[in-house]
């Protein structure tokens, strides 16, 4: 008996979903539980399995196309069995979703016969161990023109007819955002790399094949200027990326309906990079971060305050007697919160590795949705970009977010006297319908005690 293949909910929140790659051609034998594709889901690059077996008889979503999660992506059925009922007039394995556009193609839509290019941005944003989304980077673009009225538009190039650099004829190379990140920090020249992903699209399988070739990195010569990109048009439209629709939709839901106020404070945290130096001389074992201590701070007074470690729910408030860390994490399409479950149980050192193994993750887009959902409250850290003061927005259902800033050397009075003392800011972004102001205070007032009194964490 046939069995149908849909774009299944990966994650709890995901409405859609990108089909990155198919694992599997047409005519391959198909075991129950078998990978069939690589899913780009609102959080992360999941795998699609297949829920029967026999042979992978169509694909009826091409390689970067999206599509409703419940929508028929493929049709697993015996050899002879006739599926023309199932698959009724859909597509072929080029096809994309109806109205659904492959993330890394954008065609100038005009009524001249030659369309404006668009030009890849440029800009690199540095990643922090704990922080709010950074600028979206913006892939490089084939560029198209409109077809004639009445006519179908063009198809893409074949990837056996692309130009050597895999890019749009014009020098730039076509590549995955985590593919550029591999080939900068191997010091490879992407020029050097063929591309074998959809559209001969360089990605990560092809900087590690370059990589154990020996492909060299060709560095411009000494002196001369950078390139600058090509300016054609006015403007460039460029696609959201399934977290970028998420982050919109969930931001959208939070600000607006959510009564929220913000609650600022000033800490002491010479005792803080102290205790964090000593630490660090006693070797890597015990090497934090300063995130990591006030991570540990926040779970700890937490468990004092757990008013605060709190859901909305429409119709109750959920209190939680375990304190599930969120810290939010700049990856390239936007902003992925992983959690640390049970931190206020946890060690200064166990949280350090847990949030450095999450983040790694995250920006690999491989995490597992029970490792990003379930936050009982959330921090966001800009600190190590230089940012003295923001706010943050609350994830619903929790009740709040905790924006921290930069430590800094500040003219203080201590003791009557003037003095240069380490000093960090934060704020709290309380929902009203939960939180009081008062509420709020004195758990700001706990973790000040604690982070101006850090011995208080090791007990």
């Amino acid at each position: 008996m046939a069995t149908k293949v849909v774009m299944e909910a990966l994650s709890p929140t995901m409405e859609e979903g990108r089909l990155v790659k198919w694992l599997k051609n047409e005519g391959d034998k198909i075991a129950s539980g078998e990978t069939l594709a690589e899913v780009e889901t609102d959080k992360a690059v999941m795998e699609l399995v297949a829920r029967g077996e026999g042979v992978l008889r169509k694909r009826l979503l091409g390689e970067g196309a999206t599509a409703p999660v419940g929508q028929l992506v493929a049709v697993i059925a015996a050899p002879d069995e006739n599926i023309d009922a199932l698959i009724g007039g859909a597509g072929g394995d080029a096809a994309p979703a109806k109205d659904a556009k492959p993330a890394e193609e954008v065609v100038a839509k005009t009524e001249e016969t030659a369309g404006a290019s668009s030009v890849p941005r440029a800009t690199e944003q540095a990643q922090g161990e704990a922080s709010a989304p950074p600028q979206q980077k913006v892939p490089a673009f084939r560029m198209g023109t409109a077809a004639p009225k009445g006519q179908a538009p063009p198809s893409p190039t074949p990837a056996t007819e692309q130009p050597r650099d895999g890019g749009n004829g014009e020098g730039r190379a076509r590549t995955s955002p985590l593919a550029r990140r591999l080939a900068r920090e191997r010091g490879l020249d992407l020029q050097t790399v063929r591309g074998t992903g959809p559209g001969g699209r360089i990605i990560k399988r092809d900087i590690e094949a370059a990589v154990a070739e020996g492909v060299a990195a060709q560095p411009a010569a000494a002196g001369a200027p950078a390139a600058a990109p090509p300016r054609e048009g006015d403007f460039n439209d460029v696609p959201l990326t399934q977290m970028r629709k998420t982050i919109a939709r969930r931001l959208s839901e939070s600000l607006g309906p959510i009564p929220t106020f913000y609650l600022t404070a000033d800490f002491d945290m010479d005792r803080v990079a102290e205790m964090r130096t000593a630490m660090v001389e006693m070797g890597d074992e015990f090497k934090v971060s300063v995130n990591d201590i006030v991570m540990k701070a926040v779970a700890t007074a937490l468990t004092l305050h757990p008013e605060v470690n709190a859901h909305w729910l429409g119709d109750r408030i959920r209190y939680f007697n375990r304190v599930h860390l969120g810290m939010a994490v700049a990856v390239e399409d936007g902003l992925i919160t992983p959690v640390i479950f049970d931190a206020d149980r946890k060690r200064m050192s166990e949280i350090s590795r847990e949030a450095r193994e999450l983040a790694k993750r995250a920006r690999d887009r491989r995490l597992k949705p029970d490792e990003y959902t379930g936050a009982t409250f959330s921090v966001s850290n800009l600190g190590m970009f230089g940012i003295e003061h923001f706010t943050a927005i609350i994830n619903p259902p929790e009740t709040a977010i905790l924006a921290i800033g930069a430590v800094e050397k500040k003219p203080v009075y201590v003791n009557g006297e003037l003095a240069a003392r380490q000093r960090m800011r934060v704020t709290m972004s309380c929902d009203h319908r939960v939180i009081d102001g008062a509420t709020g205070a004195r758990f700001l007032q706990t973790l000040r005690r604690m982070l101006e009194n850090p011995l208080m964490l090791v007990y």
